[in-house]
């Protein structure tokens, strides 16, 4: 019988394109934004202040959907505006909405007990992790030196030593 051995190998470590990287974490923030407010209604009394139409001291009403629904489509339209709009916009957007989402993520624990500090601590601790991770990739964006620019690392070389 023959025995073969496997050759000790590093795993390949692939860079992930920064796009992927933000579209992937609005995708994760949506899902946890998602499955927070539908845990939220397991909470005692929850779904009869809904029945009587009130959600979070608001009146349920056209103007309250209409917010809902926008503070849920902005995560939504981050995952494809992360994939599709040109860099410099994109980093922009990425930057002002993550930036604009910490202090709504941290509404969500504005007059709640004491009984679920745990949820909601973890929650928003989750959010804003999120957030701040789509703050960095967006604030660290790789940048390639501009053909039309001089030389910045070394700005005492002369052009044919730079090879121009």
């Amino acid at each position: 019988m023959r025995t073969q051995t496997a050759e000790l190998t590093t795993l390949e470590d692939r860079q992930v394109p920064v796009q992927a990287k933000l579209a992937a974490a609005w995708t994760s923030f949506m899902f946890l934004y998602l499955y927070v407010d539908y845990l939220g209604l397991y909470k005692p009394g929850v779904v009869d202040d809904i029945l009587a139409g009130v959600v979070h001291e608001f009146d349920i009403g056209p103007t309250f959907v209409a917010i809902a629904l926008t503070a849920l489509a902005i995560p939504t339209l981050m995952i494809l505006l992360s994939t599709t709009l040109p860099a410099r916009l994109n980093r922009t957007i990425n930057l002002v909405v993550a930036t604009l989402y910490i202090p709504f993520s941290m509404y969500n624990a504005v007059g709640e007990s004491w009984t679920y500090a745990y949820f909601y601590g973890l929650s928003i601790g989750l959010e804003v992790l999120l957030l701040a991770f789509i703050l960095r990739a967006a604030w660290i964006w790789p940048r390639v030196a501009s053909p039309s620019m001089p030389d910045l690392v070394e700005p005492n070389r002369s052009q044919i030593q730079m090879g121009r």
